[in-house]
């Protein structure tokens, strides 16, 4: 797919793991949609585990560490993003905030993806307190995203249904991604 400058440059997506628990299996559920992804030409793929950061800072501080550094400059690379995120509590986890607090312009006019999941509610809960903090980002959050139901198991290696999600979610998330990318080199955005 080539976006309208006829580059042919695949759009840059960061998938962000979002839980750094300990008997997670986020990892497990990035590692299932990556798989679906990367079938994608149109897409260029950097994970970013939190479970990698270990030497975030556990209050903000003053000035950026180097961790929070490179965490905010693959942000800043990226041209859209997709969060994967449990449900705890009916919202997402505080690792998950803590990350997304260290970078701010880097998130502007930005689409962002969630791959939620959890009990019920296929973490509903995430996505919606999710939605919130990503529109005072200036991030536009996406529509459809991909719900999965996990009580002690990881997706299946062939759910319809979950696969159409994934595709729906990516299909979306090319269009504004292309779209934002463009509008952001012909007029950079400010809040």
């Amino acid at each position: 797919m080539q976006d309208r400058e006829g580059s042919g440059r695949p759009l840059d997506v960061a998938v962000i793991v979002g839980s750094t628990r300990e008997g997670r299996i986020g990892a497990d559920v990035a590692r299932w949609f990556t798989e679906r992804a990367a079938k994608r030409d149109d897409l260029a793929l950097d994970v970013i585990d939190l479970a990698d950061y270990p030497d975030f800072p556990a209050s903000y501080p003053a000035t950026p560490t180097d961790a929070m550094a490179r965490f905010t400059s693959r942000i800043a690379r990226a041209d859209g993003f997709v969060i994967v995120t449990p449900e705890y509590n009916r919202s997402f986890p505080a690792s998950l905030k803590q990350a997304i607090d260290y970078a701010y312009d880097e998130w502007h006019a930005k689409p962002v993806g969630y791959v939620a999941y959890g009990f019920d509610s296929r973490g509903l809960y995430a996505v919606e307190h999710l939605r919130c903090v990503f529109t005072e980002l200036h991030a536009m959050s996406l529509r459809d995203s991909v719900g999965l139901h996990l009580v002690g198991e990881s997706p299946g290696p062939s759910d319809d249904r979950d696969d159409r999600s994934v595709t729906a979610l990516l299909d979306q998330l090319v269009w504004w991604g292309l779209a934002l990318r463009e509008a952001r080199a012909r007029r950079p955005y400010t809040s």
